[in-house]
């Protein structure tokens, strides 16, 4: 009979911790997953797409080309996190990076921590390089234009329920002339109930 209850009591502890196991499935990147009602990768996704879309078909672009003969080169500043929450707007930056990459209407150029590494680089093969491979300051592609802007957020709540706003600015100015030359939004309005 001990055996039989002893039996009985490692099966029962046995499956209840495998039902309390956690458990992880593989989704695709694309896929829209809310848990938590934060600004989440879809979010950046589709504001990103959206924003791009918008820059990359106003006038701005066919008054450059025609003025100039040739793409523009846009670099992307800052885009600050005014919300409420942690947002890291790399990813966002890097969704809009890539999408003027691949549409191919602009020339993009690094900006930021990425373009003083590849500074230090430079004046590291100065020293360290052979002759026919060193790599000369004063060549790099200057940007006409700079993308910036702001994330920010709103939450309205009451007892379990809330709203959560969000809205994207970005703003794209000639960096020569100061002159804006587009600015667009993007806003997200979440409802979530617990």
């Amino acid at each position: 009979m001990r055996k039989l209850i002893a039996a009985i009591a490692v099966l029962l502890v046995v499956s209840l911790t495998s039902s309390c196991a956690r458990k992880i499935t593989r989704v695709a990147p694309d896929t829209q997953i809310d848990i938590s009602g934060r600004w989440n990768d879809t979010d950046s996704r589709f504001a990103a797409e959206e924003l791009t879309q918008e820059v990359l078909t106003a006038n701005w672009i066919t008054d450059h080309v025609q003025e100039k003969g040739k793409k523009p080169v846009v670099i992307v500043g800052l885009i600050r996190n005014k919300s409420h929450e942690h947002i890291e707007s790399e990813t966002f930056i890097k969704d809009i990076e890539k999408a003027f990459i691949q549409r191919q209407k602009v020339r993009v150029v690094q900006g930021g921590k990425m373009r003083e590494e590849l500074r230090a680089e430079r004046a590291d093969q100065q020293d360290n390089s052979s002759i026919s491979t060193v790599k000369k300051f004063g060549l790099e592609t200057g940007a006409d234009y700079m993308l910036q802007g702001n994330i920010n957020s709103i939450v309205d709540a009451h007892k379990r329920d809330k709203v959560v706003y969000y809205q994207i600015d970005l703003e794209l100015t000639n960096i020569q002339t100061n002159e804006k030359v587009w600015i667009g939004d993007k806003k997200i309005k979440k409802f979530v109930k617990n």
